[in-house]
């Protein structure tokens, strides 16, 4: 016999990635059956009530813990040792001379680079303490205001910096990953990306070909859009360009705003190294890369595919995705049907974003049927899911539908490439290492 808990903890903040990993350990106890336990966002609360729990008024900045099982009371005292258990190594970590408080006070201190991870609200001020001292930014938040992020931008070229974001999900400086990064060999591709998952296809393709990269400096989704006037991507492209170590320059991202593209391409055009461009819907990400490779003077590959199992009768594909540019250029390539960007604003709101916390993915993929092809992204790298496959093959061998799966990574990711392949191949799914391919594979089946 089953019983409901739910418990709603007032003023106590987590993030949403130390929520997501102690919810799959209590899901994992004996005699637990659902365990959730999040941020009481609006989406977290309208998941909470689909499981047939009934959440009391709540924020969120409010914790919210929702358990069903034999014994949901042990389930939350498993709960409880886990946060104390985090809290106390936390605490062992600060050690010794007190750290910096703010933004301002870590800038007199020596550093290259401002990593901004707050709620959205807040980033500005911290992002500003860093333009203003001088120092390039990276704001992995999304949520702030486009107002505000064309006011840094424009303060930074006053400064003589470079903000990277909002909503920069991936970048590398000399091999040194932020964010959402791929492991890639070093060599002479800079890219400038206002996707980040755009970016990590395009060097995942590159080092396939072992064509390695210099520099990845995303400039966040928006940059392109008429209201930011592709300010951080103007920079971007100038400071590659004096990079001794870059030889060619690979600008990714979706159509840029009216007047925008004439006026990042009038930079590239007075710039001595040359730039190739891979901006949506104009050319797909995998053309892309082989442009790339062509003005290295390399060849092309055959890029790296798996088959798998045809299930029942297509007649419509359905997209799945946790990148928004894949997503994009999937809808392109793969022709009508339904598609849905899990990593947009909408869905990560206090939550872990899709290329950590699979379970949005996972939960649409159940309600797929056999008339259906269902295409996936899975992006490997640091800081993504460590083990994928793990949760998405049993979903997959269950599925009544069809799946092709883009697997986006390189061949040093600590997930390991191939070993995921083939635990999503025995599993029925199709996978490419091409977005592209994969959505012309799903496009194909109908």
């Amino acid at each position: 016999m089953s019983d409901d808990l739910i418990q709603l903890r007032k003023g106590t903040y987590h993030d949403s990635v130390t929520l997501m990993r102690i919810s799959r350990a209590l899901t994992e106890m004996p005699g637990v059956e659902v365990a959730m336990v999040a941020m009481a966002t609006e989406l977290n609360l309208a998941i909470v009530r689909d499981l047939g729990f009934e959440p009391p008024p709540a924020g969120p900045g409010d914790l919210l813990i929702a358990l069903r099982g034999a014994d949901p009371a042990r389930a939350v005292e498993e709960l409880d040792a886990r946060l104390t258990a985090r809290a106390a190594t936390t605490a062992a970590t600060v050690s010794g001379e007190q750290p910096p408080r703010t933004t301002r006070s870590a800038a007199r201190t020596p550093a290259d680079l401002v990593l901004v991870s707050v709620p959205g609200e807040h980033a500005f001020c911290e992002a500003h303490d860093a333009v203003t001292a001088g120092l390039p930014v990276m704001i992995f938040s999304d949520g702030v205001p486009l107002a505000q992020e064309r006011w840094l931008k424009e303060l930074a070229e006053e400064r003589g910096v470079l903000v990277m974001g909002p909503d920069c999900g991936t970048a590398s400086i000399a091999g040194v990953g932020l964010g959402f990064a791929n492991v890639l060999r070093p060599g002479p591709v800079g890219l400038v990306a206002a996707s980040g998952t755009g970016a990590q296809q395009v060097s995942c393709l590159l080092d396939w070909a072992e064509a390695g990269v210099s520099h990845i400096l995303g400039v966040g989704g928006r940059d392109l859009s008429a209201e930011v006037g592709g300010l951080a991507t103007r920079r971007a492209l100038r400071m590659l360009d004096d990079d001794p170590a870059t030889e060619l320059i690979v600008l990714v991202g979706k159509p840029p705003g009216p007047g925008v593209a004439e006026a990042v391409r009038e930079v590239a055009a007075g710039l001595r190294t040359p730039v190739v461009e891979a901006l949506l819907p104009e050319t797909d990400l995998t053309e892309a890369a082989g442009r790339a490779l062509g003005a290295l003077g390399r060849g092309v590959p055959g890029w790296p595919s798996w088959p798998g199992a045809l299930r029942g009768e297509p007649r419509s594909v359905r997209g799945l995705y946790a990148g928004g540019t894949l997503c994009a250029e999937a809808a392109v390539l793969a022709g009508p049907g339904e598609f849905t960007d899990f990593g947009d604003d909408a869905y990560t709101r206090g939550r872990a974003h899709p290329m950590i916390d699979p379970t949005l993915r996972l939960e649409a993929l159940s309600r797929a049927g056999a008339d259906e092809v269902v295409l996936m992204d899975v992006v490997l790298g640091h800081a993504a899911d460590p083990d994928p496959a793990a949760s998405l093959a049993p979903a997959v061998a269950r599925t009544p539908a069809t799946v092709v799966l883009a697997l986006v990574g390189s061949a040093g990711d600590p997930q390991d490439l191939h070993r995921q392949a083939a635990a999503l191949r025995e599993a029925g799914a199709a996978v490419h290492v091409s977005n592209a391919e994969a959505a012309r594979h799903a496009r194909s089946l109908l």
